[in-house]
């Protein structure tokens, strides 16, 4: 099990809620998805970030920014609104990474004077969307897209946690996918940061049954590692105190090779650096960019330790 402690380092990228809000929208309106997994299997793994899209007002920008920072190639097409969603048809990109889905981009116009702040949305699995709703909103959550359904990928639903961060939840009617090692290009990794760890950890814990470790942190801040099937999953991170406009939310990592090498591309490319590389309790470097359009994402090596820490 893999665990990171960004604590401290993840301030400056920590912004508000509109762009995730706005990602509910733009995922309601794609009408029938491809499965998530092809041929479906019959592996779950509740609470593995399963998904991820990204909601942007640029889509082909976009599509130029990842396809040349980690390789991706997208396959295009139109995306329908839902019964109930009154929004116009939006494009929806499948990325691919040697022709296999890692993530989708969907484009959105804001409205007139008003700004999109483009955000990526993880989707962690569930078996039952109705289910994990009523439980979320017995914990505190509230839900921001309600449970519908997507065609071939399934079911799921857009919620924000008790702390106010936004995540989806996601029942593949494919499958969830092996737990193979993501290779470069793939994503490896999710943290969340949150006013008390503890707290919104125990709120994901009664969500997905995972098991919750406390790791040390050199910062003295609570670090708190999510796992499932014997493998960590994500972490929660308290966020600094000196944050107090700050707003709690999940980021998603890329594996890469050389975060170094790939935060000075992503540089040529247009990309802001939030977080400079710096070494993880790993051994290896990570680092928080934003696309073009203000996306953030994080970028990570991996050499594979386990997690040390004590259960809750």
């Amino acid at each position: 099990m893999i665990a990171h402690g960004l604590g401290r380092h993840l301030r400056s990228w920590c912004a508000g809620l509109g762009g995730a809000l706005l990602i509910g929208q733009a995922s309601a309106a794609a009408a029938d998805l491809p499965p998530l997994v092809d041929p479906a299997g019959a592996e779950h793994h509740s609470g593995k970030v399963i998904w991820r899209e990204l909601v942007t007002p640029d889509l082909h920008a976009a599509q130029d920014f990842y396809g040349q920072l980690f390789g991706w190639t997208f396959r295009t097409q139109q995306a329908a609104p839902a019964n109930d969603d009154k929004s116009p048809v939006r494009e929806y990109a499948i990325a691919l990474l040697d022709d296999q889905p890692v993530a989708a981009i969907v484009r959105r116009r804001a409205p007139s004077g008003e700004p999109v702040q483009p955000a990526w949305l993880n989707f962690f699995a569930v078996r039952d969307i109705d289910a994990a709703r009523h439980e979320a909103l017995e914990h505190g959550a509230k839900v921001l897209v309600e449970p519908r359904s997507m065609g071939r990928r399934g079911r799921l639903a857009i919620l924000a946690d008790p702390q106010g961060a936004v995540f989806a939840i996601l029942a593949s009617a494919s499958g969830d996918g092996p737990d193979d090692l993501p290779s470069p290009g793939e994503w490896i990794w999710t943290s969340l940061l949150v006013r008390d760890a503890d707290k919104d950890a125990a709120f994901y814990q009664d969500l997905f049954g995972y098991e919750v470790f406390d790791v040390p942190s050199p910062d003295g801040r609570d670090h708190v590692v999510l796992a499932s099937d014997n493998l960590a999953r994500a972490s929660v991170n308290d966020m600094p105190d000196d944050a107090p406009r700050r707003h709690p939310r999940w980021i998603g990592f890329v594996r890469v090779l050389d975060v170094a090498a790939v935060v000075s591309h992503a540089r040529e490319l247009g990309g802001r650096v939030l977080v400079e590389p710096h070494p993880d309790r790993h051994g290896g470097q990570v680092a928080v960019i934003a696309d073009p359009q203000g996306a953030p994402l994080g970028l990570m090596d991996w050499n594979g330790p386990t997690v040390q820490g004590s259960a809750q």
